[in-house]
């Protein structure tokens, strides 16, 4: 039985930062943000979107009201959570209507929770041929105003529903995974923002995805060889290609050059979005398929994920007979088409709402907030969300 992905959408706020003017304002060079780390533009999220809206809006543009009723399971991967106990997995089952009678739970480990969540999708797939999942991977990433990691924060979600005979992507079995205990990235449950070792981070991040991939090829008896693309999580679109470079000497050089190039294509969301954490493997795949015109069925993709502290992932798909059809690329032109700029000084601005730490109730102004679902106040220390829709 072939599981896999049967519906991949996004969705990212409607404001962002120009990555130059944030340089000029920053005193730093332009190119150190848009060549030296790849990043053009950075999604901001106001206060009216945390991590529960941003997955429940991604979720909304795909699901049908076939998958309503099959949905059996929600999966919710994210680093930005809201409650350290209630998951935003049933925020998210609410606000769109999915059947009750469904699991919901919340994955945390870094940027690896929803290829947890899929992993976990599959093997319930298995067991429940005629269920769907719906994994999500939700994040806000902050480091701060004038920090060192301002440069690659972001926001945004990815929502894929993965099923048996998937329409887009069956997802191979040749997985290997590595865990290590290891301090590159942090962030104490007393902290808004996160902790990281930069340096030590993207040599933690090569250095997994060497061991993942020397795994696999022993494992699953592939080579670069037989990889139309590779995309990677990417903090910054930059990373993965240096990654990437490690292990193009073991190819011919044509299979180097369509390696590289379709690398271009799968960082072209992300290089405008920013880092979310969790989505950003997944945004990178969206970006392969929508952005490559040429991709074939049939074509092997591999995939490789990392979640500082640290676990690693290399696993594989196969694109499906007439998996464009099956795409929503005008909606996402038309999301990026849609995006307004705020100034330097504008999003610093914005960047400082948050919702009150006292516990004390706010009602936000969700005219504003484009998006359907929306994130309206606190009433007794408890969030409350609309859907515009309903």
């Amino acid at each position: 039985m072939k599981i896999g992905i049967d519906k991949i959408g996004f969705y990212a706020p409607h404001i962002y930062v120009d990555m130059n003017k944030l340089a000029v304002a920053r005193n730093v060079e332009p190119e150190k943000f848009t060549i030296g780390i790849g990043q053009s533009q950075m999604a901001v999220a106001p206060v009216t979107q945390d991590s529960v809206s941003l997955a429940a809006n991604a979720a909304l543009e795909i699901i049908d009201d076939e998958d309503r009723e099959k949905i059996d399971f929600v999966i919710f991967g994210s680093e930005s959570g809201i409650d350290h106990s209630k998951s935003g997995a049933v925020y998210v089952h609410q606000l769109l209507g999915l059947n009750p009678h469904a699991r919901a739970i919340e994955v945390k480990q870094a940027c690896y929770g929803a290829t947890a969540g899929i992993q976990m999708a599959k093997g319930h797939i298995a067991l429940n041929p005629d269920s769907k999942v719906l994994v999500l991977g939700s994040d806000i990433a902050r480091y701060g105003l004038k920090t060192s990691g301002e440069s690659t924060q972001g926001a945004g979600a990815v929502a894929m529903i993965i099923s048996a005979n998937p329409r887009i992507m069956e997802l191979e079995e040749h997985n290997v995974y590595l865990t290590n205990d290891i301090m590159d990235f942090w962030r104490p449950i007393y902290s808004d923002m996160a902790f990281v070792d930069g340096k030590f981070s993207n040599e933690q991040y090569i250095l997994f995805f060497n061991k993942v991939w020397e795994a696999y090829k022993e494992k699953a008896g592939l080579q670069l060889s037989d990889m139309e693309a590779i995309c990677f999580h990417l903090p910054y679109t930059k990373m993965g290609l240096k990654a990437l470079r490690t292990v193009l000497d073991e190819a011919s050089e044509d299979v180097q050059n369509r390696l590289l190039y379709n690398y271009q294509a799968s960082t072209t969301y992300n290089r405008n979005v920013g880092n979310i954490y969790t989505g950003s493997l997944y945004l990178s795949l969206l970006s392969l398929l929508e952005n490559k015109e040429e991709l074939q069925d049939g074509a092997r993709i591999g995939m490789y994920s990392y979640g500082s502290g640290a676990v690693g992932e290399f696993f594989s798909g196969i694109l499906q007979p007439g998996f464009k059809k099956h795409l929503f690329v005008e909606a996402h032109q038309q999301l990026f088409a849609r995006r307004k700029e705020v100034s330097v000084e504008e999003y610093e601005v914005i960047f400082e709402e948050t919702l009150p730490k006292d516990g004390s109730d706010i009602e936000l102004d969700i005219t504003k907030d484009p998006a359907a679902i929306c994130l309206s106040g606190t009433i007794d220390n408890k969030r409350q969300y609309v859907n515009k829709l309903r």
